[in-house]
């Protein structure tokens, strides 16, 4: 089983990679393997909403700037960490770009696989971008991952989030929370328990 923890931060090795490192290390002692993927360093086209991602004869997205490549990396994960910086009390602009083109282009690459998102911030703002990462999952059909407290790391740097030992230990609870959930989920499927019936979508609106 392998998870992937995606780094949402333009700086590599800041913050959110000390935290994502910590989630990491606990999910490789519990057996299952992480990997850290770091988003594309240029810039990314955000969604246009042009719907052809959704056309029968459809490859992905049609802006080629890595999140394809990711969407065929997820297909081959059983479960995925978010880790964000906080921006102006939210999720930074890149894992929102990212993550709007990815769940909107890719949808099945996720459902019913685990998800759990970790924000980084200096001082505030980390409830709020906690919140829009996991919107994510939720329209998804992710079960959502929880730790023993919000997951959530302070620091001006990777050193001083480091020091946080409240929120190292939040990563480390995630990621054995995370472990415990996907090989729960692998019993389940041994047993013979499939996925839950879907149906036809419906789209609304409230217009009348």
């Amino acid at each position: 089983m392998k998870v992937l923890l995606v780094n949402g931060s333009p700086h590599p090795t800041g913050t959110t990679y000390a935290a994502l490192s910590e989630v990491a290390a606990e999910l490789e002692r519990q057996g299952i393997e992480a990997q850290i993927y770091r988003l594309p360093s240029g810039p990314l086209q955000p969604c246009t909403a042009c719907g052809r991602c959704h056309q029968k004869d459809a490859a992905g997205c049609v802006f080629d700037d890595g999140v394809n490549e990711f969407i065929d990396e997820a297909k081959k994960a059983d479960g995925f960490v978010f880790g964000s910086p906080v921006h102006y009390a939210s999720a930074s602009g890149l894992i929102t770009t990212f993550l709007d083109r990815a769940f909107f282009a890719g949808s099945r690459a996720f459902a019913y696989k685990p998800g759990a998102g970790v924000v980084c911030c200096r001082r505030g703002g980390a409830s709020a971008a906690f919140d829009q990462i996991n919107k994510y999952f939720t329209i998804a059909r992710m079960p959502v991952v929880s730790s023993q407290y919000w997951n959530m790391v302070y620091g001006g740097n990777a050193e001083q989030a480091r020091l946080d030992a409240e929120g190292m230990q939040t990563m480390r609870t995630l990621g054995r929370n995370m472990a415990w959930l996907l090989k729960c989920i692998k019993a389940g499927r041994d047993a013979g328990i499939d996925l839950p019936e879907q149906e036809k979508p419906v789209m609304t609106n409230f217009i009348r």
